[in-house]
């Protein structure tokens, strides 16, 4: 298969498999990944499918306009770029509402149809946040809170995730800064504000368990924060 030679040939490639591609974005927006499309060429696959069977569906349901459009647009020894931009040039609104209807409206509404089909029948539903810490430390809207961490040499370390605190997510290695640091017991009981703490940075890779504690043990205070 040859790749497209002329700028006309290009818009043509373009215009087919732009309502495949569409939807397919959305389903993967929509429904989340899927383990049967961690490969580049299987989603292609699957946008080029669903080209297919949208055009296919055009062809049937509007293909005599189309034609009898292009037909009038192209006359006599015009080429087909020349009389896709006479077309566009003649009936522009129309052009731009068959495009919004055939290219965005028509396949964003069958992947609608078919996420809430799935939908209804699936047993878990699916949520826009990529990993569980993402969602812990900001989907969820958290809100300040002391945070504990056991190391994976078994120490104990801990602090307060306030208005400075900050939290990186996906698609970055996570990690967390905290903005006081606290005293630890060995059994993960919060002591007092360590004297002169400006943070405290933990790598999660490092962190065997982590907790978020709304009410600490006594001594943990949060004057200030």
């Amino acid at each position: 298969m040859q790749p497209p030679s002329t700028i006309a040939q290009f818009a043509a490639l373009v215009l087919l498999l732009l309502p495949g591609l569409t939807y397919q974005f959305l389903r993967e927006r929509w429904r989340g990944p899927v383990a049967s499309e961690a490969q580049l060429g299987e989603r292609m696959l699957r946008a080029i499918t669903a080209s297919v069977a949208l055009n296919g569906l055009y062809a049937i349901v509007a293909g005599p306009a189309l034609v009898a459009a292009w037909r009038q647009a192209k006359g006599p020894g015009k080429s087909g770029l020349s009389a896709l931009t006479q077309l566009v040039a003649t009936h522009p609104r129309a052009v731009g509402l068959w495009a919004l209807v055939l290219f965005l409206g028509v396949p964003a509404a069958a992947a609608a149809a078919v996420t809430h089909a799935e939908r209804r029948k699936a047993r878990t539903a699916y949520r826009p946040v990529p990993t569980a810490w993402d969602y812990a430390l900001g989907a969820r809207d958290a809100g300040p809170c002391f945070v504990r961490a056991r190391l994976k040499d078994g120490t104990w370390v801990g602090g307060w995730f306030g208005s400075r605190s900050y939290a990186s997510g996906y698609p970055r290695d996570p990690d967390l800064y905290l903005q006081w640091s606290y005293q630890m017991g060995p059994d993960g009981s919060f002591g007092a504000r360590v004297e002169g703490t400006d943070g405290i940075y933990l790598r999660l890779s490092d962190v065997d368990i982590l907790e978020m504690v709304k009410t600490p043990e006594r001594g943990a205070d949060v004057d200030g924060g």
